[in-house]
């Protein structure tokens, strides 16, 4: 891509909300706890079969997937990654003496998984432009494909959010554009669900 965004201004966002809330839905800019498991449950849809497996979960913040998990009887070995290093912080004290769990702020570490996953990591773009924020999305897309073995998933707020709901701050993807993205250079094997009564959308790309 021709130029990084400010990723500054997404770092100082977040920050604000670890502060004050703490290893909460709210210290990652969710609601509440419930709207946040919606969101777990699509992305979780990737996986396929019953057999243990490894997961990275790209913008963990305080790793609250890593206790849904194991609620969900997943048998996983967790990696969290947040480019926020006080979120690893908190998630490193949250999640101390639990097994098979490992937090990082540092990208060139991360293992290639079976499976990566990300929630919410796209919807806060400031002031960048939506097409610069676009391109990044993309770019991000592709790590999530080298960085996976048998398939990732993420979701994007919706750009058929209500006009007087939406924020000029965060990003409303285009679900189409995404998906017609994905099936042309990733897999065959894509779906794009957009059912939940959120006003979000979540993509799975299964590898072939």
């Amino acid at each position: 891509m021709s130029k990084l965004p400010d990723l500054d201004q997404v770092k100082t966002y977040f920050d604000r909300r670890i502060q004050e809330y703490g290893a909460s839905p709210r210290g990652s800019d969710w609601n509440g706890e419930e709207s946040q498991n919606v969101r777990f449950d699509q992305l979780l849809k990737v996986i396929e079969g019953n057999v243990p497996f490894s997961l990275l979960d790209y913008g963990c913040g305080y790793g609250a997937l890593a206790d849904y998990l194991k609620t969900k009887g997943f048998y996983a070995e967790y990696v969290g990654f947040d480019i926020l290093e006080s979120a690893i912080e908190v998630a490193r004290k949250t999640h101390e003496g639990k097994a098979r769990r490992t937090f990082t702020s540092d990208k060139t570490t991360l293992p290639v998984c079976d499976y990566t996953v990300a929630s919410g990591i796209f919807n806060f773009r400031g002031d960048q432009s939506i097409e610069a924020w676009t391109e990044y999305t993309i770019s991000i897309l592709n790590d999530f494909n080298n960085l996976s073995r048998r398939g990732f998933s993420s979701n994007f707020l919706t750009k058929y959010s209500d006009a007087d709901k939406m924020r000029d701050d965060l990003y409303y993807a285009d679900p189409m554009l995404l998906f017609d993205y994905c099936k042309r250079n990733f897999s065959k094997n894509v779906a794009l669900l957009h059912d939940y009564h959120l006003y979000d959308f979540t993509l799975i790309v299964r590898k072939d």
